[in-house]
């Protein structure tokens, strides 16, 4: 089959989803990307075929701008301009996107959940597709909180009101994304389509999630399927050259590819550490620069760096200390590491409360992350012996629940057993 992959132009959302497309070419399928041209240059497998689209709404050099909003969106103002962000690359795409589909002969396609495009387009134009949650999964359950929202699991009926009246909010200040979603699903005739959750797959939803580190759903959908974090063979990745004092604690720090600036957090971390006699490599994936960096080790880390190989650190840390972005969330829990998690933004607050609720590890909010909170935090989890056996329980969970090979398992099962349907003409697309 020819696989179209639809997604966000986030590095984390394009590694986790090129992991699946490699193995799709693997197994002897054609997979191509369409997207902005800055896109191109973040995709590692050549054999994938990239489709450059929105040359004049999105020309190359924009996404560096719309990454660094999305970042650190500020006020109100900021919010609304993130958001507009959202809903111009959506409206893009399913301007422009029809064309290439057609012109390529692509027979399906794999669309991010983040990106509504990718299900607007597939409908649209009869194509079959899958949904691939590279970030908490968007799907509505009166019990479990928006993943941008920071509490956890509704146990009773005023927690799902909680969750009713916030995703209510939610909903009024995404309404220019929605109302592109709206415009877009009336063109092609396509009914119930008003939000980024209402543009799923009926065939097959796949999670990087694992059930053990998800809140339990009210009524599970039977084409929601678990499947582990997407990624590459650990032969991709380096072994961890930094010489370690075994007697002492090491603990990794790592705040993630949008957030490795915050230069002031990454000082607090390293007095801590330096207080409670803990090693400490900090990967700040070149966000800071030389003298910032040296700063740090002057703070009281063992080693900075712009990058490190995240799996193998994750593998020798008695700690990590995380922006709980998802992607690090699930590596340090393959690895069996209990994490300190500081959420920033995104669904980094819905990985915290999902971290604490499995127990694996515990979270404070960056503001109220002080030296002396954080060096309470750190010594509770590397002092309680439970954080680390049950982030082994959940790393095992991992280990079986199949990953990247898995996931085009289940595409390759849904797209197959799908019945044949005419599509309609791909030509006048909404511009």
């Amino acid at each position: 089959m020819h696989f179209a992959f639809v997604a966000p132009p986030f590095t984390s959302h394009v590694r986790a989803l090129e992991a699946l497309g490699t193995v799709l070419l693997d197994r002897g399928h054609r997979v191509s990307w369409i997207d902005r041209a800055d896109t191109a240059r973040q995709l590692r497998d050549p054999r994938i075929g990239f489709h450059a689209v929105g040359a004049s709404t999105h020309p190359p050099g924009s996404v560096e701008a719309v990454v660094a909003r999305a970042a650190n969106p500020g006020g109100p103002l900021g919010l609304r301009r993130v958001i507009g962000d959202v809903a111009g690359a959506t409206d893009m795409l399913c301007a422009e996107a029809p064309a290439v589909l057609e012109r390529i002969g692509a027979d399906a396609i794999v669309a991010d959940q983040m990106e509504a495009a990718g299900g607007l387009l597939a409908d649209g134009l009869g194509l079959p597709f899958v949904s691939v949650a590279c970030a908490l999964p968007v799907n509505r359950d009166p019990r479990i909180p928006l993943p941008v929202m920071p509490w956890g699991y509704a146990a009773d009926a005023r927690g799902e009101r909680l969750n009713e009246g916030s995703s209510r909010v939610y909903d009024w200040l995404m309404e220019p994304h929605n109302a592109v979603i709206r415009r877009h699903a009336a063109h092609w005739g396509l009914r119930g389509r008003r939000t980024l959750a209402d543009c799923l797959s009926p065939l097959a939803q796949l999670s990087q999630t694992t059930a053990g580190f998800d809140f339990p759903r009210a009524a599970p959908e039977p084409h929601f399927h678990h499947v582990g974090p997407l990624r590459g063979a650990r032969t991709e990745e380096p072994a961890l050259d930094l010489p370690l004092d075994a007697a002492r604690p090491f603990v990794f720090a790592s705040l993630g590819t949008l957030q490795g600036g915050r230069f002031a957090l990454f000082q607090r971390i390293a007095h801590a550490c330096r207080a409670e006699g803990v090693q400490l490599l900090i990967a700040h994936c070149d966000q800071l620069d030389a003298a910032q960096a040296d700063a740090l080790l002057r703070c009281g880390a063992t080693a900075v760096t712009g990058f490190a190989p995240q799996r193998a650190a994750l593998e020798r840390a008695d700690a990590v200390v995380t922006h709980a972005g998802l992607n690090t969330a699930l590596d340090a829990l393959e690895a069996g590491t209990p994490q300190l998690a500081l959420p920033i933004a995104f669904d980094q607050p819905g990985v915290a409360a999902r971290i604490v609720h499995a127990g694996t590890g515990v979270k404070l909010l960056p503001p109220l992350a002080t030296v002396a909170a954080l060096r309470r935090a750190l010594r509770r989890l590397l002092d309680a012996p439970e954080f680390a056996r049950r982030s082994r329980v959940l790393g095992q969970e991992i280990a079986a629940a199949g990953g990247a090979q898995r996931a085009a398992d289940l595409a390759e099962a849904a797209l197959h057993a799908r019945p044949a349907v005419q599509a309609p003409s791909v030509h006048g697309a909404v511009g």
